[in-house]
């Protein structure tokens, strides 16, 4: 299945993509296929915050944040009650129809 998920870049555009929902890829890993300008310098372990996201949409369906994801967060200045890393949050139907703002760095 392909999951339908909306991106906001750092102008304030928008766009829908679809990512399988069968690799076990996670939000950070979709967002540099489809070539967004993130850095993910630890390539997902949740070790340097510059996949940061806010969720504008679909906050309630994500899993609770972990120990790792809220300590990281916690060093950034601009994070919000709506911040995620996009590294931590695995595509599957539950990230349906979900809005998300990229925040971090660009590269």
């Amino acid at each position: 299945m392909m999951v339908p998920i909306t991106i906001e870049d750092r102008s304030g555009q928008r766009q829908l993509i679809e990512v399988p929902d069968d690799m076990s890829l996670s939000l950070m890993e979709a967002l540099k296929a489809y070539e967004y300008n993130i850095l993910a310098t630890c390539g997902g372990m949740a070790l340097c915050a510059t996949c940061h996201v806010q969720v504008l949409e679909g906050m309630e369906k994500l899993p609770p944040l972990n120990d790792v994801e809220l300590d990281m967060l916690d060093t950034l200045p601009d994070v919000t009650a709506n911040s995620r890393l996009a590294c931590q949050l695995r595509i599957d139907k539950d990230l349906e129809n979900a809005v998300f703002r990229i925040c971090g760095q660009e590269i």
